[in-house]
């Protein structure tokens, strides 16, 4: 089902020139967005569908620095600053609460791995902390479930994915950005080998600069241009409760689901880690460098066929720029939930907590994340054509690192100095013989 995010207005017309084009509305998109408008740049930001719609408003909702792999440390803090100052800075609430988001496990392995993290972590100085299972009691009274101990992190938090996008992409608007929903781009003009137009399903922008933020189909548009871009898509699901008593306010993941708390009083709920891969003709094209990011995850992720190997963003296709492109046949890609899934995290979630055994489901609806074979974003240039950037392949942790990626992007598109090393997220690891490897910890 298609969630109800927020509306954003839309600018009737196109610009004839721009210094930057964004193509994805996005939470990464907005940001970039936003922060190229900060430092000055004309800035058309153009989406196929609706501002936030797909992924952006699927998400948990977590806000987090802990357990991202290392060289995410740096992106993941410099973003929950952002998170902290957002209602300021785009003068909405974006429901963002330092609420503190926990871990917990009765799998010894898994308990060394949380240890082995926090060890490893240390010079970051961040609060992440290990709890004991007494820890954990005094923690969650009202939880009978029995772990072997926890991974809490007081600063990191959540915020509403329904609200985020939408506020950031108004404030870029009062900015001067002009935001075109349903208006796809078909693809970018180069003059001279270099980036100078972008058309779109309504005409034509002239720029130097383009940024696809485009999430799962950031893969489809780059091919069109000849730039190999290894992205494969995993079907998520996650539901919303009923307004429900509070056992944390803040979120947990377990082995078996995940939740966080609302600001409407319910509770987002998932598996965590659970999907379906569909077989298509870009996951078979990217197979051999996403080997071992399938096996990493093969005991939770199941391969199936279905349509998404003729319809969807990881379909083969070509089109010209005079006629209609995949990014207009499905405007907002919307899975269907998986209510066996669905039903799985709630058995366990009422289980773990007596006091909410009524609980009940209000709504469930279906995600589509897409994961590079490292489980690393890009954001990047792309040197094969000077003013063309990336920044997507977020491998599930795009809302939570959206604010500080759109200006890492932004910096990069700009030539300013970056606000971290982006060498970890550079597009070139993908051609320059980089071994590929997910983290353990993504």
């Amino acid at each position: 089902m298609v969630l109800p995010v927020e509306s954003v207005a839309s600018d009737a017309d196109l610009p004839e020139k721009v210094d930057v084009v964004v193509i994805g509305g996005g939470i990464i998109g907005v940001s970039a967005a936003f922060n190229l408008a900060k430092k000055g740049y004309s800035v058309a930001l153009l989406e196929k569908g609706k501002v936030g719609a797909e992924q952006s408003s699927r998400n948990w909702g977590w806000c987090r620095v802990q357990g991202r792999s290392l060289p995410e440390v740096p992106l993941a803090r410099f973003s929950l600053s952002c998170w902290n100052d957002m209602e300021r800075d785009v003068g909405r609430d974006v429901g963002f609460r330092r609420t503190g988001l926990l871990v917990v496990t009765d799998d010894p392995k898994e308990l060394a791995e949380l240890e082995e993290w926090v060890e490893r972590a240390q010079p970051y100085q961040l609060d992440s902390r290990m709890l004991s299972p007494a820890e954990l009691r005094a923690m969650l009274p009202d939880a009978a479930g029995s772990w072997l101990g926890g991974l809490y992190s007081a600063s990191d938090g959540r915020a509403e994915p329904l609200k985020a996008a939408p506020a950031i992409a108004e404030a870029a608007r009062r900015m001067g950005v002009t935001i075109h929903q349903g208006c796809a781009a078909r693809g970018m003009e180069t003059t001279g080998g270099k980036v100078s137009a972008v058309v779109t399903e309504r005409g034509r922008i002239r720029t130097s600069a383009v940024l696809c933020a485009g999430g799962a189909w950031a893969s489809m548009f780059c091919r069109r241009h000849g730039i190999s871009l290894p992205q494969a898509g995993v079907f998520a699901t996650a539901c919303r409760t009923e307004p429900a008593p509070e056992v944390m306010p803040g979120g947990i993941s377990t082995g078996g689901y995940a939740f966080r708390r609302r600001d409407d009083g319910g509770y987002t709920v998932a598996i965590a880690g659970a999907g379906r891969v569909e077989l298509t003709p870009q996951n078979i094209r990217y197979a051999w460098k996403l080997m071992p990011l399938y096996r990493k995850r093969r005991k939770k992720v199941r391969i199936t066929i279905g349509p998404s190997f003729f319809r969807g963003p990881e379909a083969s296709g070509s089109w010209s720029f005079n006629e209609v492109s995949p990014f207009e046949k499905i405007r907002i890609f919307d899975p269907p939930a998986n209510m066996d899934l669905i039903n799985k995290a709630m058995a366990r979630f009422r289980a773990d907590y007596p006091v909410l055994a009524d609980i009940k489901v209000a709504e469930a609806w279906g995600g589509f994340i897409d994961s590079t074979p490292d489980a690393r974003p890009v954001i990047s240039a792309v040197d094969k054509l000077p003013g063309f950037f990336v920044a997507a392949g977020f491998s599930g942790h795009g809302f939570g690192l959206g604010p500080g990626a759109g200006r890492l992007a932004a910096d990069l598109v700009s030539g300013d100095a970056p606000i971290v090393d982006p060498h970890a997220y550079r597009y070139s690891r993908f051609t320059d013989g980089t071994k590929l490897r997910p983290s353990s910890w993504v």
